[in-house]
């Protein structure tokens, strides 16, 4: 994760979370048990990713963003970072 969700999830630093292979679905549940209101962070009410957060599998980008349904198998890393912007 990107230092900014830190701030606001100071209990995830340092910390590397393991989940069983499933769907990213599956991982954001995972981390919102360990730092309640994670998911409410990163994800709509619609429970589709927020257009402000991106999601990694290993070096790919995820590409379902409505329903998280991309596989993550057995020893994959899925990286949690905010879209910058500007100008």
């Amino acid at each position: 994760m990107t230092r900014h969700l830190y701030r606001f999830f100071p209990m995830l630093e340092n910390l590397t979370i393991e989940v069983p292979a499933g769907s990213v679905a599956d991982v954001v549940r995972a981390v919102d048990a360990l730092a309640p209101g994670f998911s409410d962070y990163v994800l709509d009410e619609r429970g589709a990713l927020r257009r402000h957060v991106n999601l990694s599998l290993n070096d790919t980008l995820v590409i379902d963003r409505q329903r998280l349904s991309d596989h993550v198998p057995e020893g994959a890393t899925l990286f949690i970072f905010q879209a910058l912007s500007g100008g």
